[in-house]
């Protein structure tokens, strides 16, 4: 079972209540807004927002269609995807990692003994954008990293740009990321969960 199941932050939003047809039967409607992991047959949709947000911007995506795939079959349990009436309209993929800071490897790598949660993108597709959902599936996400026993913090990296928005969500800057793709340098940032044992008791975690 993944264990984004069984965390309760992790349930449904809102659900809208099932509808009667004209014979008087109540037939099923997909939940307004559902949070889970996200699953190798997701890729496409995944790869499609993620086109649009980044190659536009910087002309190439975090991740490739096979890289998706390869994080999706590896590691799903890292990933959360935001679906509202069935349609994804944002996600995050993230795998482990085991040193300290990033390293060109972390662009493709899974290291199942790591303590450090790399988060390689997170994405909002583009119709539902400046609605502050960024904000909130980050938010959702760290709660769920915060119920993994091996999960003592996550990183990520940007460009300078996008450190604010990341500020807000509770990172903090480590200064520049060893990590470079073609001519575009990053900001490496991090975001602590241990020590927030009272949460995980009281979270069902």
């Amino acid at each position: 079972m993944s264990a984004l199941s069984a965390l309760p932050f992790l349930k449904p939003v809102h659900l809208r209540s099932p509808r009667s047809s004209p014979g008087g039967q109540r037939r099923h409607t997909l939940p307004a807004s559902e949070f889970r992991c996200l699953s190798p047959e997701d890729a496409v949709s995944v790869f499609e927002i993620e086109r649009e947000a980044f190659i536009s911007v910087s002309g190439d995506c975090p991740l490739h269609l096979d890289e998706i795939r390869h994080f999706l079959n590896l590691c799903p349990e890292l990933s959360l995807g935001w679906f509202e009436e069935g349609r994804l309209v944002a996600f995050i993929i993230g795998s482990l990692w085991d040193q300290e800071r990033l390293s060109q490897a972390a662009l493709t790598l899974h290291k199942p003994q790591g303590s450090a949660v790399h988060i390689h993108v997170l994405a909002v597709h583009r119709t539902v954008r400046q609605q502050g959902k960024g904000s909130i599936l980050m938010w959702r996400y760290l709660q769920y990293l915060r119920c993994l026993p091996f999960a003592r913090r996550a990183l990520l990296m940007c460009e300078p740009f996008l450190v604010p928005f990341y500020q807000k969500c509770g990172f903090q800057a480590l200064g520049p990321c060893q990590v470079t793709v073609g001519e575009l340098a990053f900001v490496e940032m991090q975001h602590s969960v241990r020590g927030h044992a009272f949460m995980r008791r009281n979270s069902g975690c």
